[in-house]
């Protein structure tokens, strides 16, 4: 980790794009902690309330077929790439014997 995320507020993470796969930020405190983010300024921003609530009746009308699309979309191979991508690394390399 770097003393600039500690700092900011915000770890960087790949995501799916309009033209493959971007860039995008995970806030890690503030009131969008959890979320990914375009900007890492949006992290400090406050929350829209009435979105959240139109967001929430919305979900709950149309979740099965959310949760169809979203299962059909993990399946797609950028979508495994960035699984891959997102991974946490491992600090040290083990030797083989």
């Amino acid at each position: 980790m770097i003393v600039a995320e500690i700092l900011e507020g915000f770890k960087t993470v790949w995501s799916r794009g309009p033209k493959g796969i971007i860039r995008k930020y995970r806030c890690t405190d503030g009131p969008k902690k959890g979320r990914v983010v375009a900007k890492p300024v949006t992290c400090t921003s406050g929350l829209n309330l009435k979105q959240s609530a139109k967001m929430k009746t919305t979900r709950r009308s149309r979740g099965v077929k959310q949760a169809i699309k979203r299962y059909q979309r993990l399946q797609h191979p950028t979508s495994i790439r960035l699984r891959k991508l997102n991974r946490p690394r491992p600090k040290y390399k083990r030797k083989a014997r």
